[in-house]
């Protein structure tokens, strides 16, 4: 008898998903607990095992939308080898080869004849017409994926349901540059891991959303709750869209934690293997754009946080110091917040807090 292979439940809010990805053909054998298919949803990526060995006999096609409970797959069971085997088949004759034809004859060179030189009328007139493409080679359309879906749901609900404003401040960061480089080869001796800016900055909110507490906070109806708590989203992006895993409790993590967990989230998100969980419960997010080469930018906040710092590329610009103009590594700051519930005042308290503590950074290592 056959063995169902269901889309499995992966999460309350969740009713169907896209199987993204079949690991096994159709009449493949497969052994218990072997991954059968990928199942790509608003806020997942799950590997879906089989539950018993056999062959997989497919009851959905890759790239469909296929509802939690549904039977995607059979898994027949193998027969024993006793039963299996069976008397040799003769084997079919060998095919005759035909005979090939004979070559053909020799033909005399034909005398090339000498065209007369064509007017450029005459070049313009004997040009082939331009055949259009066909309308189906000129787009491709498929449907979004869950996630993309789901991220575009939500930064039009961001728009809508949020007074989303932005101030901008830069930072220079040249003290980040000489520390990182006086540490390295002691932080990756002692930890195995390389010391990034990242690390700097997730400290740097966590002292500034302890500095001014309005920023951790979000609004819920008519109800303003204050978190407690501080644990920071980072953007991470993936080939299948934009992911936000949460770092848990920042302010008792050291810099070396912190980039182990960058670390596990990055490898996660690339194996496809970010979990419901690792999503939820931010109270404040961090995109680093810088990574692309963005220069400036507007973040959208991630609901229903309050506050979204932007993270932009380095660059040498000119700056005044003691009245002298000299070359300094340069970083634009951005924070987006929700105006309803944060003043101007306490946004720009909490960007140029960030800055102080990127333009001191040794302060935030005794702080570790």
């Amino acid at each position: 008898m056959n063995t169902e292979v269901k889309v499995p439940a992966v999460g309350e809010s969740i009713s169907s998903g896209i199987l993204s990805v079949w690991h096994k053909k159709d009449g493949d054998p497969v052994a218990k607990d072997e991954i059968l298919f990928t199942l790509e949803t608003d806020k997942v990526s799950q590997e879906v095992t089989a539950p018993e060995p056999g062959i997989v006999r497919q009851r959905a096609a890759e790239g469909e939308e296929v509802k939690i409970g549904q039977v995607v797959a059979e898994i027949e069971p193998v027969a024993p080898a006793s039963q299996a085997s069976s008397p040799a088949a003769t084997p079919a004759p060998a095919p005759v080869a035909a005979p090939l034809p004979p070559p053909p004859a020799p033909q005399s060179p034909a005398k090339p004849t000498p065209a007369a030189p064509a007017s450029p009328a005459a070049s313009f007139s004997s040009m082939a017409p331009v055949v259009p493409a066909p309308a189906a080679s000129r787009a491709v359309r498929k449907k979004l994926s869950p996630l993309r879906r789901k991220i575009a749901a939500q930064l039009v609900m961001a728009q809508h349901t949020a007074a989303i404003l932005t101030t901008f401040n830069e930072c220079d960061m040249s003290a980040v540059i000489r520390l990182r480089k006086e540490l390295q080869d002691v932080f990756v001796k002692k930890y195995g891991v390389k010391l990034g800016f990242m690390s700097f900055f997730i400290k740097a909110v966590v002292d500034a959303l302890q500095a001014v507490p309005a920023i951790n906070s979000r609004l819920e109806g008519d109800d303003l709750v204050l978190n407690n708590a501080f644990d920071i989203g980072v953007a991470v992006g993936t080939e299948r869209g934009l992911i936000v895993p949460v770092l848990r409790d920042c302010e008792k993590l050291t810099f070396a934690d912190i980039e182990n967990r960058l670390i596990h989230f990055a490898t996660k998100a690339r194996e496809g293997k970010v979990s419901l969980d690792d999503l939820q419960g931010g109270v404040f997010s961090i995109s680093n754009g810088g990574v692309y080469g963005s220069l400036l930018s507007t973040p959208i906040l991630n609901p229903p946080q309050s506050g979204i710092l932007g993270m932009h590329k380095i660059q040498d610009r000119p700056v005044v110091e003691n009245e002298r103009i000299v070359v300094r590594p340069m970083m634009y700051l951005a924070l987006s917040y929700d105006h309803r519930v944060i003043d101007g005042k306490e946004a720009v308290t909490f960007l140029i807090r960030v800055k102080d503590c990127i333009e001191n950074p040794a302060r935030l290592l005794l702080g570790s």
